[in-house]
């Protein structure tokens, strides 16, 4: 008896969070006709958003820019809270149906194309039930983002295992610890750290952050009030469509000015935090980073409640680096030690391109750094496969639309031709790489030998410029010279 037919979908979109529900809403919109499916392996939708539960975990972009384009955020809070933004999310979900498409405990854990059928076979495993299950698709849209769910970045520490109080990183922050009245060291200065400081320190007897190096810090309010102006003004739609315009603008606006004036940058930056802090702070100490504004993400605190903290005397900022742990804190090289009853490892992520999974060609494995982004959507070699990775130096959401929108228009291409397969092809195979994404940031840099690259010319190029994107990814041509398409045979 031959084995029963597997399933088969038009496009399988891998992930549901931020850039997975984004795909689905086009998809629909410009292809209803075709069959998907959202492979998720977790139990639940909302990817970072669901998973993060550190104390004050939110956005660092604005919502009218971080949201969708197609659906006006109108919460009051522009930088908002983790909570919110999953509400955000699922609301959205619910709204265009595609709560229904997701299949969860679905984990992707690999991928095969055949050229003769012009389909991949993808292998999943239920997480919930071990279960080892195929289906095939024409199209694979990869949505997990560049990080690893299962596990964050925590270097090795010195000692650690003989220290009395309790470690924790926040990808992993279990609901039950109770921090109140308790010493509490944060490693790391990032985002993260910088979210986390001033949640806790209204809780904790002191919170101190213990940075290696600064970081570019700014205090922006946590509502805007072009917006809630705007919508009194002109209803929830039209204002969301003025905000997101002005917003994307302001947003390039700054991260030029620092890239063609780092130097007055700088000191423009020290001045607002000099003016955040307590007199007689040792901004240079502790706010001065060694690299330009922008060479890495710049770090956004709603209404300076990083700042109040220090203020307040409820938090601190040490800068120096670890010799290591003894059971009652941190051990700094220059002998001082923090004292302790938690540490938190705020020390980053664990870069892990297109979820981990697995991909070959006709039997061939796929190498990641042997490939080359084309237009930042798709792989050389590696036929009608589409990933998603957004800005770095802006909302992460405002890339995820435009590439989203270009998938969609390959699709279109290939419908109106008679086509089966789009696989990108360098012209030039010994054309000049570098890494992918040009970004200083540690998880980033520890990433990059396992990363595709990016050529020295368009289409090989990874755009980080929104506007250069609406012309490329929106109104550019699909038709291009290394693009080939080809009819199953």
């Amino acid at each position: 008896m031959p084995p029963p037919e597997l399933e088969h979908l038009d496009v399988v979109i891998v992930g549901a969070g931020l850039s997975g529900i984004g795909a689905a809403y086009y998809l629909q919109r410009e292809h209803p006709r075709r069959s998907y499916a959202i492979l998720e392996a977790r139990a639940a939708s909302g990817g970072t958003w669901d998973l993060f539960r550190y104390p004050g975990v939110r956005s660092d972009s604005d919502l009218h820019t971080f949201g969708y384009e197609f659906r006006p955020w109108r919460d009051e809070r522009s930088i908002a809270d983790g909570p919110a933004i999953l509400t955000y999310l699922r609301e959205t979900a619910a709204e265009h149906g595609i709560d229904r498409a997701v299949r969860y405990h679905h984990r992707v854990v690999a991928v095969h194309w055949s050229t003769p059928q012009a389909r991949w076979r993808v292998e999943i495993e239920r997480a919930d039930t071990g279960e080892r299950t195929a289906l095939t698709c024409a199209w694979l849209f990869c949505a997990g983002g560049y990080y690893r769910y299962d596990e964050g970045y925590t270097p090795a520490f010195e000692g650690v295992e003989g220290f009395r109080g309790t470690v924790v990183h926040p990808q992993a922050w279990p609901e039950e610890l109770d921090y109140a009245g308790k010493r509490v060291v944060i490693i790391g200065s990032g985002a993260t750290a910088v979210t986390i400081l001033p949640a806790m320190a209204g809780t904790a007897a002191h919170v101190t952050m213990l940075q290696r190096t600064p970081t570019y810090i700014l205090p922006a309010p946590s509502r805007d009030a072009l917006a809630a102006r705007l919508r009194r003004l002109l209803g929830p739609e039209r204002a969301h469509r003025a905000v997101r315009r002005f917003n994307i603008a302001r947003q390039r606006a700054i991260w030029r000015f620092c890239q063609q004036h780092p130097h007055t940058a700088r000191r423009l930056i020290r001045w607002v935090n000099a003016k955040q802090l307590p007199e007689g702070y040792p901004v240079d100490e502790h706010f001065n980073p060694p690299y330009h504004p922008w060479d890495q993400r710049l770090c956004l605190v709603p209404d300076g409640d990083l700042f109040r903290a220090l203020r307040k005397g409820t938090a601190s900022v040490v800068t120096g680096r670890i010799a290591g742990f003894t059971e009652t804190g941190v051990r700094l090289e220059s002998g001082e030690e923090l004292p302790a009853d938690v540490v938190v490892t705020a020390t980053g992520l664990n870069v892990q391109a297109f979820g981990g999974v697995a991909i070959s060609v006709d039997g061939t494995p796929v190498h990641l750094p042997g490939t080359l982004a084309y237009k930042g959507v798709m792989l050389s070699g590696v036929p009608n496969l589409a990933y998603a990775m957004g800005y770095t130096n802006s909302s992460w959401t405002l890339k995820i639309g435009l590439l989203c929108e270009y998938f969609c228009r390959v699709l279109a291409h290939m419908d109106a031709h008679g086509y089966d397969v789009c696989r990108p092809e360098p012209a030039d195979p010994g054309m000049a790489t570098r890494p992918l994404l040009d970004f200083g940031a540690g998880y980033i840099q520890r990433a990059l030998d396992l990363l595709p690259r990016q050529g020295d010319r368009a289409p090989w190029l990874t755009s980080m410029s929104y506007h250069s994107d609406v012309k490329l990814l929106r109104h550019g041509r699909i038709a291009d010279p290394e693009l080939h398409f080809a009819a199953r045979a």
